[in-house]
């Protein structure tokens, strides 16, 4: 059998692993294009960036497009002149158009970080954190036009563990998502993989974070806050505001946990400061707090953050209810 044309499509660094995965151990496999969004600005100078894909696309020497635009025939095109068998995506962050979909010979397939139908959408990970889900794992999808509502190929799970951040789980599935590609893409090639269609039952959806989403509700149970915190960083990023002050307090996962304990507060309200541990009153029990970050101020211990600000137990963040 000949070898398999690809074109891969993808941008931040979660896709980087199965690009990887592709040129260096997949023999029967040939990348004949690679499409990435534009560069971007980034960091204080805003310099004009690069997405993480489209440097290890020119690292290996391979064709680059970034198209501004998905719907004007432009990329159609591009990918009708590599004669490519199938289009591979993985987070490239835009929605095809059914053209596109349908130039490759084997259409598109798109590895999806979770285990649809649940969490359809752009934040799949970290919803699936902040939620509680004991697991999550990658997709490999046939794509439509609809949003993650494609036939799944074949699919790989992992276990959420109470350490796990945004950021752990999404390296963890990035290096899965790879295994799955290289496992199963030659399956697809030879005819020899079966779709099954995604159940009715199950579906929910993943809408693109915002900064407001990073907010910290703190009239929720202490085990979701706790997963909150976590399922926000490192972006949005968890955040809370003293109350009758605007500025932001940002909350991170090292040192946090949830504990049962009746305390007769309002949520929100700091119970105590030892050492270098916050405990905040929640809806349903207490977290303590390890790491804050005052306005202005470096990342440093929760309790020296409050004692810095010449704070104690006698201050309450504000929960979103109180808006």
């Amino acid at each position: 059998m000949s070898q398999m044309r690809v074109v891969f499509m993808g941008s931040p660094e979660f896709a980087v692993p199965s690009l990887e995965a592709l040129v260096t151990r997949a023999p029967d496999v040939r990348v004949v294009g690679v499409v990435s969004q534009p560069d971007r600005p980034a960091g204080r100078g805003r310099k004009l960036t690069p997405p993480p894909v489209k440097a290890c696309a020119l690292a290996h020497g391979l064709d680059i497009t970034q198209p501004v635009k998905v719907r004007n025939g432009d990329l159609q095109r591009w990918l009708a002149e590599r004669e490519a068998d199938v289009a591979v995506v993985a987070a490239y962050g835009r929605i095809l158009p059914a053209a596109v979909l349908e130039t490759p010979r084997l259409g598109c397939v798109n590895l999806h970080a979770s285990l649809l139908p649940r969490w359809r959408g752009a934040s799949p990970i970290q919803r699936a954190i902040a939620a509680g889900d004991a697991a999550s794992g990658v997709c490999l999808m046939q794509m439509d036009v609809g949003l993650d509502t494609g036939a799944v190929l074949a699919r790989v799970e992992t276990p959420i563990s109470l350490d796990d951040t945004a950021a752990t789980l999404s390296a963890r599935l990035s290096t899965d998502a790879a295994e799955l590609l290289l496992t199963h893409l030659p399956k697809l090639h030879a005819g020899a993989l079966s779709a099954t269609p995604q159940p009715d039952e199950g579906v929910t959806f993943a809408p693109l974070l915002t900064k407001a989403d990073g907010r910290v509700p703190w009239s929720a149970a202490a085990p979701a806050v706790h997963a909150h915190v976590r399922g926000m960083t490192p972006w949005p990023g968890a955040w809370t505001t003293l109350a009758g002050a605007p500025e932001r307090w940002k909350v991170f996962p090292p040192g946090l946990t949830a504990r049962a304990r009746d305390h007769g507060e309002l949520p929100g309200t700091v119970l105590s400061v030892q050492g270098d541990t916050v405990t905040v009153a929640t809806g349903d029990g207490v977290l303590d707090v390890g790491e804050l970050q005052r306005p202005g101020r470096r990342r440093m211990a929760a309790g020296d953050a409050l004692r810095g600000a010449r704070l104690g137990a006698t201050a309450r963040f504000e929960d979103a209810a109180d808006r």
